[in-house]
């Protein structure tokens, strides 16, 4: 048998994407044909550059298995680079979803490389491996009945960079509203509370408890009991550990984040009169006091807007798609709802979550805590001293450690220092 042997002088190719848009052109010189025999046949190695695939609805790669819908997948077996900037993102405005919103609405949307400067982005790309479309085709036998029911735009894997809005400030822009599925992993940050005053009138709760002392020798145990306080409590550091969580919905705005805080040592200061149990009120304390709280944990809940996350670092598979119902994809880790539909099918890493303001210790805070306080210092007198017990102007607290204390410690839309970023633009500007 004989083959005829194409000698090639070149091929040229060039891949560009704009928008939803595939262009290729291929030039190519072709010499004369020549044979081959099967020895040299075989030593010939080559790769299709576009490949064709089928997922039957009985397949058992089908996760949609016994629901009639077929999976037909065009790829591309190559490396796409793309940097854009789109303005505006509106996906499914009104439509199937409801009026008044749209399916995906995000201002100033950016890919580029990962990268941390404006010229660094500028001059980089996404990079996109085997990107693909596929549809989603139900009753796929029978022509009489057959639907396409989805289609989506996809690639094996993307790396790049993705960022939103304009900046990262305290006032939420870029992602209005979002379709999708992202995991984000479990991760950490450093928090500040600011400092404020505590008072009877915060708390409406006393503050008990009891101070030892001698009196002629013999130990004397006081009780008192005080709604007349007010003590500053200085700024204090906090370990924040946020959990992972799933996000994944229609048309959100907003997330629910978890985790705990260990809160570090509260230094306070400031005054506090109270009555002496044992006196009948004959005698009171009015002291300026000092000392420390340790040992709180706080269980957070974070209410984020997703307009204060600007910036994803993407090392995985990624698709936009488009259905007219709950379509499971091939590989995707969850069912895309009906409409417009953004998934990252491995997990994010937001990064640190420290906040770039310093954290509101409220009133409803503050109630959980006095209570903890006064157990404390009803158990754990504070030593000191007949005469400045008595008469002296201050007093030592010392450290009130509370460690089997948990407070709930509600948050609401953090700016992180983490989310700030570069544009992807030379010069000045903040958009292009």
């Amino acid at each position: 048998m004989e083959y005829k042997k194409i000698n090639l002088g070149y091929i040229k190719y060039s891949l560009a994407c704009i928008g939803l848009t595939l262009c290729s052109e291929i030039f190519a010189d072709v010499q004369k044909l020549q044979q081959m025999q099967d020895e040299e046949m075989s030593q010939i190695h080559g790769q299709a550059l576009m490949s064709l695939s089928y997922i039957a609805p009985e397949d058992g790669a089908n996760k949609m298995r016994g629901k009639g819908i077929g999976f037909y997948k065009l790829g591309i077996e190559a490396e796409m680079d793309l940097n854009a900037n789109i303005k505006k993102l509106q996906l499914g405005c009104g439509g199937v979803n409801g009026a008044g919103g749209c399916d995906i609405d995000i201002d100033h949307f950016s890919l580029s490389g990962a990268s941390d400067t404006r010229n660094g982005r500028v001059a980089s790309s996404a990079k996109f491996t085997n990107p693909f479309l596929e549809f989603a085709i139900k009753n796929p036998n029978k022509s009489s009945t057959r639907e396409v029911v989805g289609l989506r735009i996809s690639a094996e894997k993307a790396k790049g960079l993705l960022t939103f809005g304009l900046e990262n400030s305290t006032e939420p822009n870029g992602i209005n509203q979002f379709s999708g599925y992202m995991k984000i992993n479990s991760t950490t940050g450093t928090g500040y509370t600011d400092s404020r005053y505590m008072k009877y009138s915060d708390t409406n709760q006393t503050i008990d408890g009891n101070v030892r002392t001698n009196f002629l020798l013999l130990p004397l145990v006081l009780g008192f009991k005080s709604n007349d306080y007010n003590l500053l409590l200085n700024s204090a550091s906090a370990d924040i550990f946020l959990d992972g969580t799933t996000i994944a919905g229609n048309r959100l705005s907003n997330v629910k984040l978890n985790g705990v805080a260990n809160i570090n040592q509260i230094d306070f200061q400031g005054s506090l009169a109270a009555r002496l149990n044992a006196s009948f009120g004959l005698l009171t304390l009015n002291k300026q006091v000092t000392g420390n709280i340790t040992g709180l944990k706080a269980d957070i809940t974070v209410d984020q807007n997703l307009g204060f996350i600007h910036k994803i670092n993407v090392n995985n598979p990624m698709s936009i798609s488009l259905q007219n119902q709950n379509i499971w994809w091939p590989k995707a880790d969850a069912s895309a709802r009906r409409g417009w539909w953004m998934a990252f099918d491995d997990v994010l890493d937001i990064g640190d979550v420290s906040p770039a303001q310093k954290i509101n210790i409220t009133n409803d805070v503050l109630k959980q805590v006095v209570g903890p306080i006064s157990q404390f210092l009803t158990d754990n007198p504070i030593q000191c001293e007949l005469i400045n017990c008595i008469g002296g102007p201050s007093l030592a607290v010392g450290n009130i450690n509370l460690p089997t204390t948990r407070v709930t410690f509600p948050l609401k839309n953090l700016q992180l220092k983490n989310q700030n970023f570069v544009p992807n633009c030379y010069g000045g500007l903040k958009f292009c």
